[in-house]
């Protein structure tokens, strides 16, 4: 087996790893379940990828990612379900019917009209599936009402964006970020009762209120949560990476510094930072 630019190379790999007699023992008992974790770690590392600008791992990190759709679709072949030919079937059919204003004859000629034509295909294509599982005998999906086409398998954050945007299209939102400001303020002192209160099934509801509408600011003045909170995530590791370097420069350790000593090496790293700028 050699490296190949092909895609039948990979195909090849996977249904080698994938025999029952001569594959990997790790590879061989994975089903789809066992391997949904790592297909979204993988996302996840694309979006790390990118976020850094290092196309090296970029490219790497598709290669694991496209990996994965191989492994799922190997697994489903074997079930006699799909192939991975199906899947590449089955996703550039949909891009020609959801592209009527390039692939055929349409008047959606500004983003805006694309939009409203997607939204249109899109309700036709739910139409679709939902008879296609009744036709199939399978029970309908868990997507009733308006806000059903919001998939319940986002990340939280992306989830709750998203279900904000598709009650803003019907009129259900704020008019401007303050009062938004008023909401979170009020979603605090909710959340400073519970804490008082001791009630932890209610201290995870009013955190989750308090997180829903700082989601919602971020969607009005057009800050991405997800990415905002990430953006932070590295700024922590970079102080907290001062600090144990610091420590190390000192002959202390972590487990022996004070967190006073600590506090005094974060505010030093966020001196740093705002003279380079």
């Amino acid at each position: 087996m050699q490296p190949s630019r092909d895609i039948k190379g990979l195909l090849d790999i996977m249904a080698a790893l994938r025999q029952p007699e001569t594959g990997c023992p790790w590879d061989v008992v994975q089903t789809f379940e066992t391997i949904k974790p790592y297909t979204i770690e993988e996302a996840y590392e694309v979006a790390d990828a990118i976020e850094r600008a290092d196309m090296h791992d970029l490219c790497d990190e598709l290669g694991d990612l496209l990996l994965q759709v191989v492994f799922h679709a190997r697994i489903a072949e074997e079930a006699g379900e799909f192939s991975f030919g199906d899947v590449v079937e089955a996703i550039t059919n949909k891009m020609i019917r959801r592209h009527p204003h390039v692939f055929d004859r349409s008047e959606a000629d500004t983003p805006e009209r694309v939009k409203v034509q997607w939204d249109a295909i899109k309700q036709a294509e739910k139409r679709e599936r939902h008879e296609r599982r009744q036709s199939r005998g399978l029970p309908p999906e868990n997507d009733a009402g308006y806000l059903g086409t919001v998939q319940r398998s986002f990340p939280a954050l992306v989830e709750a964006l998203k279900l904000q945007e598709r009650a803003a299209k019907v009129g259900f939102d704020w008019s401007e970020p303050e009062p938004i400001l008023d909401k979170i303020e009020e979603e605090v002192g909710e959340l400073r009762e519970a804490l008082r209160q001791g009630d932890r099934k209610k201290v995870a509801d009013e955190l989750g209120d308090l997180i829903f509408a700082v989601v919602n600011i971020g969607r009005h003045t057009d800050t991405d949560a997800e990415m905002a909170l990430r953006g932070t995530n590295a700024k922590f590791r970079r102080r907290f990476a001062h600090i144990e370097t610091e420590l190390e420069a000192a002959g202390e350790t972590l487990e022996q510094a004070t967190l006073e000593r600590m506090e005094d090496l974060w505010e030093a790293a966020k001196a740093i930072e705002r003279q380079i700028g």
